[in-house]
């Protein structure tokens, strides 16, 4: 076994600083070890999907990141694996714990996935190798990941058995934690909700293009970018105004938010906007919790609520009876305001939220225009150039820079 600052530290030096994920026994020290050190950045999601999506966050910040999860989590990141990491070429260091591993004695809700851990990051094409047990491997270990890392701009795996970092740190002492990390944070007394009348009737709301166009002439595209959540709102900011600030999510359903979380965090000095959809939303609302504890005043968090599933054939969503506002403001958002028509996007912009993120829940009518486009650029095309807008590239160190 190796000491958890061994492999940290190695890490380190290739640039990596931000990890993100959700805790696993056999990566106690390794987590406790980064928390302790306020020179790293750790970001407890809610899940491990999420943690995958606020890391490709930091990474298009140029920040080299580390996504950490036990095996059992590893279904919840399936989604932003296959439709927002490969598909956008985000390279990530993936270090999973091999819980029901066939040496070991585990719970029976471990058999299965101990058994096809390795085979399922072998169909997402994400190649893997076991965590270092030796000092020695270490280095080696690391130069591969990033070697490939760098070449294909694709997360990379390291398989982590029991036993592989050991409980104690150099000093014979456990790796006990001694800070938090979970921000401090003052009560804080700008949060506020505006509610204005929500019209029963959908058809006399306002259309997702209006709202759109709204926020382009609300955002100065030199410091502030644009992330539109997958489906129809990303092709109909493409329609209204097609900018190298904007970046239009395809797949990844839900993973707009986290992964602008982890980019307005990697990046301070950029405003972040992040328009979600209902649908969107619903599906990961743990990021809600997740964005209130840890974003800062540059985050600002649209939600355009058509109440449907708009581009799959316009079945209902549950967001009818639902105050999403009211969650923001529960989970420690600094400004939240609700409404159907346009002024509550200029109320948001022009908002004072402190330190805290900023959010409107926007009620819009479903539908959509005739004949909408489809970016004619790749993904992968539309991500360079976005970085290439905010100055930002993959660039890792290499051991003996």
């Amino acid at each position: 076994m190796i000491q958890a600052e061994e492999f940290v530290e190695a890490a380190r030096n290739l640039g990596f600083g931000w990890y993100t994920g959700v805790p696993c026994s056999f990566l106690t020290p390794f987590i406790n070890y980064v928390i302790n050190d306020v020179q790293l950045k750790y970001i407890s999601a809610a899940n491990e999907g999420d943690a995958v999506a606020i890391a490709a966050g930091a990474a298009i910040a140029g920040k080299p990141a580390v996504v950490m999860m036990q095996n059992s989590g590893l279904g919840n990141a399936v989604n932003p694996l296959t439709s927002l990491t490969y598909i956008f070429r985000i390279p990530l260091l993936l270090i999973c714990t091999l819980r029901g591993d066939r040496v070991l004695q585990d719970e029976p809700q471990h058999q299965l996935m101990g058994q096809i851990t390795e085979k399922l990051l072998q169909t997402m094409t994400i190649p893997w190798e076991f965590f270092p047990t030796d000092a020695a491997q270490i280095e080696p270990v690391l130069q591969r990941a990033t070697a490939y890392m760098q070449q294909e701009r694709c997360p990379y795996a390291l398989i982590m058995r029991k036993g592989a970092i050991s409980s104690m740190g150099y000093a014979n002492a456990p790796h006990a934690l001694t800070r938090s990390s979970i921000p401090e944070r003052e009560n804080s007394n700008s949060a506020h909700i505006q509610q204005s009348f929500f019209r029963d009737r959908k058809e006399q709301r306002i259309s997702r293009s209006e709202a759109l166009a709204r926020i382009v002439e609300l955002t100065d595209p030199e410091n502030t970018i644009v992330i539109a959540t997958t489906g129809y709102t990303g092709r109909e900011l493409f329609a209204s105004k097609d900018s190298a600030n904007h970046l239009y999510m395809v797949g990844s359903m839900g993973c707009a938010s986290s992964m602008g979380l982890g980019l307005s965090l990697a990046r301070p000095d950029l405003k972040v906007v992040v328009i979600d959809g209902d649908g969107a939303a619903l599906m990961r609302m743990g990021n809600f919790a997740t964005i209130g504890t840890y974003g800062g005043a540059n985050l600002t968090h649209i939600l355009l609520d058509n109440e449907v599933h708009d581009s799959t054939g316009a079945q209902a969503t549950v967001s009818a009876g639902i105050s999403f506002a009211k969650i923001a403001e529960a989970c420690g958002y600094g400004v939240t305001l609700a409404g159907d028509d346009l002024a509550i996007l200029d109320a948001l912009f022009t908002a004072d939220s402190d330190t805290r993120p900023k959010f409107a829940h926007l009620k819009i009518r479903p539908g959509t225009l005739e004949k909408l486009p489809r970016p004619n650029l790749t993904p992968e095309a539309v991500l360079q150039r976005f970085m290439n807008h905010i100055g930002s590239n993959w660039q890792l160190l290499t051991p003996n820079s």
